[in-house]
């Protein structure tokens, strides 16, 4: 899976439940999921099953915290993908 592809996916996954549309349609490795979408904690959660359920990996508890950047969160989707 190619960077655009893992950033559209992501884009698909959080949508649901991001807060700042402007944000959101400007979507970078950089955007932050809470500073800059506004998802708050709770959702963030979600955005983690629903993460594992779309590419059929488990996240732990600690890479959770790094998931707080689409960067992040790409870096650890294509690690647990590319170690399946």
């Amino acid at each position: 899976m190619n960077k655009t592809e893992l950033i559209d996916a992501l884009k698909e996954i959080v949508q649901p439940y991001i807060q700042d549309e402007a944000a959101f349609q400007n979507l970078t490795e950089d955007t932050s999921f809470i500073d800059d979408l506004k998802i708050n904690s709770a959702n963030l959660v979600d955005i983690v099953l629903d993460v594992e359920d779309k590419f059929d990996i488990l996240i732990e508890d600690d890479a959770m915290e790094n998931m707080l950047t689409v960067k992040g969160a790409m870096g650890i989707i294509s690690n647990k993908i590319n170690t399946k």
